[in-house]
């Protein structure tokens, strides 16, 4: 089984926008968007509303399905 939860990485990617350009947006270190993407560490729900706002998708493109 993956412990991949989020698909941040995937979507900034999709998006063309960088860790760095994230962390701006949302006023975060950017080793902790380093670490959510990793899936090192995961963002909390609140900041996932953020993030999808921030990169205009929805939020359930950020999650992984569960299988």
């Amino acid at each position: 089984m993956s412990k991949d939860i989020n698909r941040l990485k995937v979507v900034l990617a999709e998006k063309k926008r960088t860790n760095k350009w994230l962390a701006e947006q949302l006023g975060k270190d950017p080793a902790t968007v380093s670490k959510w993407c990793t899936n090192t560490l995961q963002p909390n729900l609140e900041t996932l509303v953020e993030i999808a706002k921030c990169l205009e998708v929805d939020i359930k493109d950020l999650l992984c399905p569960i299988n």
